[in-house]
């Protein structure tokens, strides 16, 4: 039956668009925060010797 290999699962691809949507929102929004609070490169600290005494 050569029917079977056309079938499409559609409740499979719902959930691969819905999955694609979401991924898509959520970098939208991480894109939006970062630019409304960017994240600094880190500051390192220098390693202080410790005092003597």
């Amino acid at each position: 039956m050569s029917d079977d290999e056309k079938l499409v699962d559609l409740s499979v691809e719902r959930a691969k668009r819905v999955h694609d949507l979401n991924d898509k929102r959520l970098n939208e929004v991480r894109q939006a925060f970062e630019q409304a609070m960017p994240l600094g490169k880190g500051k390192k600290k220098p390693k202080s010797k410790p005092k003597k005494r």
